[in-house]
């Protein structure tokens, strides 16, 4: 079949290979002449669609036709927009409990278990920067460790990373701006992948050490702590005593061992980039697949990306647990609105270059394709970006579109395995949580082959089901998280990565 018709209701379907004009195209039992040319991963017409009428997709509204568009044309930017559709956000009516694994048939992986009670998947030690003033001192400390070969002596620790930013200072010391980043540093300072921090500031900046430790209850002691740079006396002196702190942190490090921890302790952060057409009917639901084993395992799954939910939340706000849940996922989305509008930018205009070269035309047609990742289960609960994940089952977390930013909030949020999902071909990874690369197409596995981790094509030529897709993701990520490395941890991805939220005026 040289088309992929999703939904009965749809009025476009969806072109496998480049198609031109005047091709014969079998549809719904006839063969239908192709009007125009039409790329591979577009889309194209079906059933002729009036002026101003919606073009379906997903049995959903992604748009409207801006002309008269008859069967066998291309469908794209030439001849749909967005539209002013506004969705209906139905509350808790496809809400169904979550049924569980019994605990004594869950599936295991070798994890780390801390002092906190928390499972690790990564055993690192890191350098966190409370301002953008401190991280030459953090990357400093941590390139002698790399440089030195001093590691070698500790092959249990996966490595030190410094987590620098270009925030900290220049903000007011309250508000939206300072919260963000104050649970930012908080998540990824308590974060189980971290057997040891040592937290570094200038001296003089906004987010002041102190404040920090007041605000969220951190205590020092032995594996966790502060120093700044005016207080150590300068830049060499900072580097000299960072380093021989986070020596002594070295053997304790180096003793942690693995054991076999309850899936029901991964919390997995589901995220897309670089998405193409095949997306929604791929990687993201193959991934979905995943999400709802876990969730039935008693793990937990955290969705972000805001405005990629954008035309799409409706079905989420139907399958939460409660009204209020439900309301919050919509206060969310109004923040936004204010949010972009402010900035001059549209919500609703939000597909990339590449999307677009993919065959994305709106962002209600992104969406409903990016909502497959998170599955079938219902919405537990909605966090604001880096807040602490409490609930297990499916929750959201808001956070921009933006790759390393919404990544960085979920990590900060608790997740410590990433799903990462990509049509076009994304070359992303973190520390110090591991991230897999799902292809949605078996030409992007082949073509990125050292950057991927899980060919989801075979979805569109039959290899195998989404459901068996599903049980290959989740078996990986056991993999993953028991140690065995990513793609992206091959190549030594994620010391560039961690992007914290900046949200108002810089001063």
């Amino acid at each position: 079949m040289d088309l992929i018709h999703i939904h009965t209701d749809d009025n476009v379907a969806i072109s496998r290979v480049p198609l031109p004009a005047g091709t014969l195209v079998n549809w719904s039992g006839s063969m239908m002449p192709l009007l125009t040319d039409v790329p591979a991963m577009h889309k194209v017409c079906v059933r002729a669609i009036r002026a101003g009428a919606a073009v379906i997709k997903y049995g959903q509204v992604i748009g409207f036709a801006r002309e008269d568009i008859a069967p066998g044309t291309h469908v794209h930017e030439h001849n749909m927009e967005a539209g002013n559709y506004q969705v209906v956000h139905e509350f808790c009516k496809d809400y169904v409990p979550t049924r569980l694994v019994p605990e004594n048939e869950r599936a295991t992986f070798m994890g780390y278990r801390r002092a906190s009670g928390k499972a690790g998947t990564r055993n690192y030690l890191a350098v966190v920067s409370t301002v953008n003033c401190s991280v030459t001192v953090s990357r400093a400390i941590a390139a002698h460790f790399r440089d030195s070969g001093k590691l070698r002596d500790f092959p249990n620790i996966d490595g030190i990373v410094a987590l620098g930013h270009d925030s900290g200072c220049g903000m007011s010391t309250s508000g939206e701006g300072y919260q963000t980043l104050l649970r930012t540093l908080h998540g990824h300072i308590v974060h189980p992948n971290f057997a040891g921090v040592l937290l570094i500031g200038l001296g003089c900046e906004a987010m002041q050490i102190s404040s920090l430790m007041r605000e969220t209850g951190l205590q020092e002691g032995e594996y966790f702590q502060v120093m700044t740079i005016q207080g150590m006396g300068g830049t060499r002196a900072a580097i000299e005593a960072g380093i021989e702190r986070l020596t002594a942190m070295l053997p304790a490090a180096n003793a942690c061992e693995r054991e076999p921890i309850s899936a029901s302790e991964l919390t997995l952060a589901v995220q897309c980039g670089g998405s193409d057409a095949y997306s929604g009917i791929t990687a993201n639901a193959g991934l979905g697949a995943a999400a709802d084993i876990l969730v039935g395992q008693g793990g937990t799954v955290i969705y972000s990306e805001t405005p990629e939910i954008y035309g799409a939340e409706h079905l989420l706000t139907r399958r939460a647990v409660s009204p209020e849940v439900a309301q919050k996922l919509v206060d969310r989305i109004q923040w936004w609105e204010h949010y972009t509008t402010m900035n001059g930018v549209e919500l609703n205009n939000n597909p990339s270059p590449g999307n677009k070269a993919g065959g994305l035309t709106t962002i209600a047609e992104k969406s409903l394709g990016a909502q497959a990742k998170g599955g079938t289960t219902a919405l537990q609960d909605v966090y604001l970006y880096a807040e602490q994940v409490r609930k297990k089952g499916l929750v959201f977390m808001d956070s921009p579109g933006f790759d390393p930013v919404s990544v960085t909030g979920q990590v900060a949020s608790g997740a410590n395995v990433v799903c990462f999902t990509t049509g076009r071909g994304s070359a992303f990874g973190g520390k110090p949580v591991p991230s897999i690369k799902l292809a949605s197409n078996s030409n992007l596995f082949e073509r990125m082959r050292e950057d991927m981790d899980v060919d989801c094509g075979g979805i569109l030529d039959k290899r195998y089901s989404v459901a068996e897709c599903g049980e290959m993701v989740f078996q990986h990520i056991l993999a993953i998280a028991s140690g065995e490395k990513s793609a992206s941890e091959k190549l030594d991805y994620g010391d560039n990565e961690f992007l914290p939220w900046h949200i108002g005026a810089v001063v």
